[in-house]
């Protein structure tokens, strides 16, 4: 799909008009539209032929104009036009975090800054922290946006999970539809649900591999062919520019092979070395007694023979649950269809695309039976947050509509900002009036929340704590915060934490979440929807409660509507 290759230029051009000092507005709905398609779990190229890029909201006559030009030439324009005098590795400055346009327009017009050497150098040597509104403090925190930044962007450069796995849904997919397959899955990190991914591992059996070969370089994902054999194609993707490796296995060794290139590493290593104790021989191929293969069609006899339980893939890091699989003792993992509803959405009312019904109605398509509306309040003026008159014009909208529906039940809430002193953006009066209320931090995090944080928990109206840590995995680290101090408050005041599941956040990760369960702590996995799109990314945040052992009674959001309103009125 060419929905991230779209998505990238978009952001480059807003980068490049705010680096000129551009028009605001024009600069915002470059922004919106990357993060529109970029968002997409449809291919835009297919949007585009069924005559209907304009459907997509947010997407208006002159976007859709140059999304038609590069899917047809290769080329955009007006990319072209804003970037012509901006070299590529200034712009690219900007995915470092706490380096926004107006310090990187300075630095490139004061000290010619083009590139990161040209950056590192003028903080090593002191110039940047010189530079009147810089300093030694702003020089820091660059310098760790530096290192995220070239972690992310090294040798082995890593992927977001959101970004790769549509593209592997849809490969998958048509790999299914081949008549010779008969099964397919993906494995790797992909399979594990890790946050990010350095390459792509699929799996198929078949018995006709050269045709599943040939068919599958044939797919438009593919950009170029590295390598092709008749049991091992690698090539790299169109869009992503990440390799993915597909293996075609006979019946006899797909579970081996599927249990091997699933990982990990260290998890592998472990299981080998117990089969050795068993005098028996794992591999990719099958396991092996006395040079006779005696397994290896399925995952589940190969544990079985090795007399454990079935390991979820999620689990497999060699983080004790070879030891607990032994001894039947794993946890029952919260599953990806337990999930009954999302509590962290956004409407028209604020920053979101979608009315409120069109969100229930979307809910519904889940198979969900409640959904909470959580538009931003006041504070939050960037993303058009509501006053108190709007708040209660929602209120009556849902009642409105709650009286309509039959199969969902809609939950008045707000993501409440947090402001500085700890105190919470609208009245407790107002508060008290909503079914839940979610704090979240969005401004002022140069400083160190945890206080802030601390305070907000003592609110008697505040439930949930969005996205505790505030980390961007692909620039920011997150806020100052002392976690364990917040979750010792939270498990004190009987609060709950969120997964927030958009993939960029994942926040909390997966070992914070496992010590949130630890500490008696309840979770809610939502995906802070502000279009219907990004329901479709629900199942990145079970992903990582699974990684992080929790079951289905830890998350809140897998309970019944009755018990779900006994637990965020404190009453569960």
């Amino acid at each position: 799909m060419k929905n991230l290759e779209i998505a990238d230029l978009f952001s480059k051009i807003a980068d490049a008009l705010d680096l000129k000092g551009g028009n605001y507005f024009k600069i915002r709905a470059y922004r919106r539209a990357a993060r529109t398609i970029k968002d997409l779990s449809e291919d835009i190229e297919k949007i585009y032929k069924e005559g209907s890029l304009t459907n997509i909201l947010g997407i208006g006559e002159g976007i859709a104009k140059k999304i038609k030009e590069y899917l047809e030439t290769g080329k955009m324009s007006k990319y072209e036009k804003v970037t012509r005098d901006i070299p590529e590795s200034l712009l690219s400055l900007l995915n470092i975090r706490d380096l926004g346009p107006k310090t990187l327009h300075i630095l490139h017009k004061e000290l010619g800054v083009e590139n990161l050497d040209d950056l590192k150098k003028i903080i090593e040597e002191g110039s940047f922290s010189k530079l009147e509104g810089l300093g030694e403090k702003k020089a820091e925190k660059i310098i760790e946006g530096i290192r995220v930044y070239e972690e992310r962007m090294g040798k082995e450069k890593r992927f977001l999970l959101g970004e790769v796995v549509p593209t592997v849904n849809e490969i998958v997919k048509k790999l299914k539809n081949i008549d010779s397959v008969t099964r397919v899955s993906p494995a790797g990190s992909v399979r594990r649900m890790k946050e990010t991914v350095g390459d792509i591992d699929v799996l198929v059996e078949s018995n006709r591999p050269n045709e599943v070969m040939e068919l599958f370089t044939s797919f438009p994902e593919v950009k170029k062919v590295l390598e092709s054999g008749e049991t091992k194609t690698s090539v790299i993707l169109e869009g992503l520019d990440i390799q993915m490796d597909l293996r075609v296995l006979p019946p006899e060794s797909y579970g081996a092979a599927l249990m091997y290139f699933t990982g990990s590493k260290d998890n592998n290593v472990r299981i080998r070395g117990l089969a050795q104790k068993k005098g028996l021989k794992v591999n990719e191929y099958g396991v092996f007694k006395n040079g006779r293969r005696i397994a290896g069609k399925t995952e589940e006899e190969i544990y079985k023979l090795l007399g454990m339980e079935f390991i979820a893939p999620e689990l497999r890091e060699d983080r004790g649950e070879v030891e607990l699989a032994l001894e039947n003792k794993l946890p029952f993992l919260v599953k990806y269809d337990d999930i009954k509803g999302n509590l962290h959405t956004h409407t028209i009312y604020s920053d979101g695309e979608n009315t409120i019904e069109e969100l229930a109605s979307h809910a519904i398509k889940f198979g969900y039976s409640y959904l909470g509306i959580t538009d931003h309040s006041k504070a939050a003026s960037y993303a058009n947050g509501m006053k108190e008159d709007e708040l209660k014009k929602q209120s009556d909208e849902i009642d409105y509509l709650n009286e309509k529906l039959e199969n969902l039940t809609i939950l008045k809430g707000i993501e409440c900002d947090i402001l500085p002193d700890g105190s919470l953006d609208f009245d407790d009066k107002i508060l008290e009036s909503l079914d839940f209320v979610i704090g979240a931090i969005h401004s002022g995090f140069t400083k160190n929340v945890t206080e802030r944080m601390i305070k907000a928990l003592e609110n008697p109206f505040l439930k949930i704590l969005a996205h505790p840590t505030g980390r961007l995995i692909s620039r920011r680290v997150g806020y100052d915060v002392d976690l364990k101090s917040v979750m010792a408050k939270a498990s004190e005041e009987d609060k709950i934490l969120e997964i927030n599941a958009y993939y960029d956040r994942l926040d909390l990760n997966e070992y914070n979440a496992k010590e949130a369960n630890r500490r008696g702590i309840k979770l809610c996995i939502n995906t802070d929807a502000h279009n219907l799109r990004m329901f479709d990314w629900m199942y990145l945040g079970v992903g990582i409660a699974r990684r992080a052992w929790l079951p289905r009674n830890a998350i809140i959001n897998t309970y019944d509507l009755k018990d779900l309103i006994k637990i965020l009125k404190g009453n569960g």
